[in-house]
């Protein structure tokens, strides 16, 4: 059976930060991805919005030079330009909203989505301005991309501030690592196979691994990511939602509120990590000079030009929940940059055989092993002993069954924020965060900061190159495991 897409009604998406890292480099692609294959209706409109001053020919030159090359279709990308627009606009000034009303409501019918790929101190100012021009009616949306605040606190701010313009429904909070295909199909693996559920506890899996590793360093984001920090951008929102996809139970169904209502859960079961055990659980480090994909790269402060900082671009924590179903069961969540590898990937450890019958000239039993990778080529493992063929003996090899999605389906996946961006239109919340998760959170996740703050240690260093600090290693291995990079 061959999938057909979804339709969806004609749409104006804004998108506040038009010119930012994110829009030219994912945003917009991913939109002519969908125009391409015909999702995007005739008379639906972009619109770039940010205070540099450009009009609708300066900004589709610039997002032709940014997307031209490869194998795009040119005739095709001229087409789609010509449904994207610019309007200079600053959000802390009034000059230029009344016309950018007036552009938004010669379509009243359309629906409107708002994506505010901006930093989160002009979400409060961005929104107030469109409740004030009047396009926060029952057909506009709003997207609001991570980080969602600091803290618990400064998260409750910005949410308050876009609360009073635009309702709960209408607020898309997006995680695009919710957006990924192995993510979606983890539910797929867990509730619509009868081999995995019935062993998803803590009586079958021993432990749980999950990795974002990035190679790059600070890139253009060196203002924001020292004031965040790798728990503020990666754990507190991209782990914690793959540690919820993970061990939540079965949603009654798919409906939106029945997923989010499992995630949030889950987040509320995690054991606390603060003061008391923070030292024991958790490892921070930051990287220093070495060779990162061939080449060499200077450490972290020579990239701050030399500015003293003590913020991490490295965590490693082991995380526990307290519920019958994962009760002893190890969350093991590490993600840092400038490390050996670009990958983010998923590993459910089950536990060992307790008794060999093979002797030991057959070999050792290795453990088997799910394992979901969401980048960079997305696909599935399981681990399985098998025996090796050929006279002389039993020999057990440890061999994966593996599923490469780009080769077991022949097409490319899209990528994560071409599924967010139409969910969006659609108006279906599913794999995005609803407030109540997001303060759960940060719930979890301040007294981390906290406990690191009273202790007054500087992050452990590591050479750009390699998996983070020592201490990541002894993390885990105290516990009789290792870190599983390369699902060997």
């Amino acid at each position: 059976m061959t999938a057909t897409f979804q339709t969806v009604d004609p749409f104006d998406l804004v998108i506040f930060g038009g010119t930012g890292d994110l829009a030219l480099r994912k945003l917009l692609p991913a939109l002519f991805h969908r125009f391409i294959d015909g999702q995007i209706p005739a008379g639906s409109r972009i619109v770039g919005v940010a205070r540099e001053p450009l009009d609708d020919a300066g900004y589709r030159a610039q997002l032709r030079a940014s997307m031209a090359g490869g194998s795009r279709d040119e005739t095709k990308l001229d087409t789609f330009l010509q449904q994207v627009f610019y309007r200079p606009l600053d959000a802390r000034k009034d000059e230029g909203w009344d016309a950018f009303a007036a552009l938004i409501g010669e379509q009243s019918k359309h629906i409107r989505v708002f994506y505010l790929s901006t930093s989160p101190e002009l979400f409060e100012d961005i929104c107030r301005r469109l409740g004030q021009c009047g396009l926060n009616g029952e057909h506009s949306r709003v997207v609001l991309e991570k980080p969602i605040g600091r803290d618990l606190a400064s998260a409750n701010r910005i949410n308050d501030a876009v609360g009073k313009v635009f309702a709960e429904s209408q607020t898309y909070r997006i995680d695009h690592y919710l957006g990924k295909e192995t993510v979606q199909n983890l539910l797929a693996l867990r509730f619509g196979n009868a081999l995995f559920e019935p062993l998803w506890n803590a009586s079958h899996i021993d432990h749980v691994q999950i990795t974002v590793a990035e190679t790059l360093g600070l890139g253009r984001r060196a203002g924001y990511y020292d004031r965040a920090g790798a728990l503020r951008d990666m754990v507190q929102n991209h782990l914690l939602q793959l540690l919820c996809m993970v061990a939540m139970e079965p949603p009654a169904s798919l409906s939106p509120d029945a997923v989010r209502d499992e995630k949030l859960k889950v987040l509320r079961s995690l054991k606390h990590i603060d003061g008391s055990n923070a030292a024991q659980l958790t490892v921070r480090g930051q990287y220093r000079a070495g060779v990162a994909e061939g080449q060499s790269v200077p450490g972290y402060q020579d990239e701050l030009e030399g500015a003293k900082s003590d913020t991490e671009t490295f965590v490693a924590l082991k995380a526990e929940i307290a519920n019958w179903r994962w009760a002893g069961v190890p969350f093991y969540l590490r993600t840092g940059k400038r490390l050996p590898e670009r990958v983010s990937e998923i590993v459910v450890a089950f536990k060992p055989v307790p008794h060999s019958i093979f002797g030991t000239s057959a070999g050792p039993l290795a453990q088997n092993r799910l394992v979901l990778r969401l980048q960079p080529d997305e696909g599935v493992k399981l681990w399985l002993t098998i025996k090796d063929p050929g006279p002389g003996g039993l020999r057990l090899r440890h061999m994966p069954l593996d599923m490469s999605f780009a080769e077991a389906f022949g097409v490319a996946q899209p990528d994560a924020y071409e599924r967010l961006l139409l969910d969006v239109v659609r108006g279906n919340p599913t794999l995005f965060m609803r407030r109540d998760e997001v303060e759960a959170a940060w719930r979890w996740a301040d007294p981390i900061l906290a406990a690191w703050a009273e202790s007054g240690e500087a992050p452990r260093p590591y050479a750009a190159g390699t998996w983070g600090p020592s201490a990541a290693v002894a993390l885990i291995e105290r516990d009789g495991r290792t870190w599983l990079e390369d699902s060997e």
